[in-house]
């Protein structure tokens, strides 16, 4: 099983420039913005503002289903649909990116998804 809380090789991003503000991108539509993101290795993940389709709600998004960043056009795409990302065990508040429990949680869940067959 890949690193879930890490970018894929191949994405050829690995944390060097902030991605707040990026529109976030799924094979079904736009997720969100970057509110924020963590660079620490083995944690490495996004904080998604959902607002343009859930208002008000905030998503954690672990690094490793990153599928692609594109700098200039200031978008990261990421490999699952918005339903499969909405699902994920629900994000409330900032401490919990720092709570183990619940990003095992997260990434049990992840982890069971498996990788899409394309995108």
């Amino acid at each position: 099983m890949k690193n879930i809380w890490a970018y894929p090789a191949d994405v050829g991003y690995q944390g060097q420039e902030p991605l707040t503000g990026f529109t976030v991108e799924t094979p079904d539509g736009t997720l969100g913005q970057v509110e924020r993101q963590m660079n620490e290795p083995g944690r490495q993940h996004l904080v998604v503002d959902t607002s343009v389709w859930v208002f008000g709600k905030s998503l954690l998004v672990p690094a490793g289903i990153v599928h692609s960043v594109d700098t200039a056009a200031k978008t990261v795409t990421v490999t699952h649909a918005r339903d499969k990302i909405k699902a994920a065990p629900r994000f409330a508040f900032d401490s919990q990116t720092a709570e183990v429990g619940y990003l095992t949680e997260v990434g049990k869940y992840y982890a069971a998804l498996g990788q899409p067959a394309a995108l």
